[in-house]
């Protein structure tokens, strides 16, 4: 372990080309926890594409698993929901059993996340189609969660980083509002940079909100038993649940 990661070494699997989020992520880690990003070319974001990525998640996974990282974590929420809730927890096992590494999918920690800030019912928002977010919700579903809405901006795959915190911030607050009662707002998918509206929306609507690279940090500093609070991201970070 070189001097740098002396807090411990993450292995983290992206799905995307798209940058962004292994920027904020390295910004948001305390000092002293490393980093190793890997990245997967998914290109049009669909049902079929999804579901033939585990091979190809698994290549990397093993090559992390050489690099005796203390968490490997497989970032890419839809191409694991679309295996299911069981589906995932099995694959996920069974490579924890061959790599010998602890391994988070983005999936299961967002199911933490969402228990850790006490969620039993949350608001949804992706930037994915009718049909696949009706998958995610069945995911969330069948990990005991009550889904009031799971909707989609309307952007395509590749221009979701384009969207700005001010767009996707008035689509969570009608939805949310429209919901009429929900526990946490969650947001699905690490394409779009919104880091800047988790705060509003907490004081906003009063309710914690899940956002794909808080949740992991918060769960980083977890498994690593760092505890390093931050405010300015929301619950996640500042109350480190």
């Amino acid at each position: 372990m070189s001097f740098s990661s002396w807090r411990g070494v993450v292995g983290m699997v992206n799905p995307t080309m798209r940058p962004g989020m292994t920027e904020e992520v390295c910004r948001l880690l305390p000092e002293g926890i490393g980093l190793i990003p890997l990245f997967l070319n998914i290109r049009r974001g669909t049902e079929d594409e999804f579901e033939t990525m585990m091979p190809h998640y698994e290549k990397l996974i093993a090559l992390l698993a050489e690099q005796n990282c203390d968490i490997i974590h497989p970032n890419g929420a839809p191409p694991f929901m679309v295996h299911g809730f069981k589906g995932e927890a099995k694959i996920v096992a069974g490579w924890e059993k061959t790599y010998k590494t602890r391994i988070s999918s983005v999936a299961q920690n967002h199911v933490r996340a969402l228990k850790a800030v006490k969620a039993k019912s949350f608001v949804g928002a992706t930037y994915f189609p009718d049909k696949l977010n009706a998958i995610f919700a069945k995911y969330f579903e069948d990990a005991g969660f009550k889904v009031r809405s799971m909707a989609g901006v309307d952007v395509p795959f590749n221009k979701a980083q384009e969207l700005s915190g001010e767009q996707i911030y008035a689509h969570i607050k009608k939805n949310f509002l429209k919901s009429k009662g929900a526990d946490a707002i969650y947001m699905l998918g690490s394409g779009w940079r919104t880091l800047n509206i988790i705060d509003l929306l907490e004081q906003d609507l009063q309710v914690p909100v899940v956002h794909p690279v808080t949740a992991r940090v918060w769960e980083f500093q977890k498994w690593l038993d760092v505890r390093e609070p931050r405010s300015g991201f929301g619950c996640m970070l500042r109350d480190l649940p």
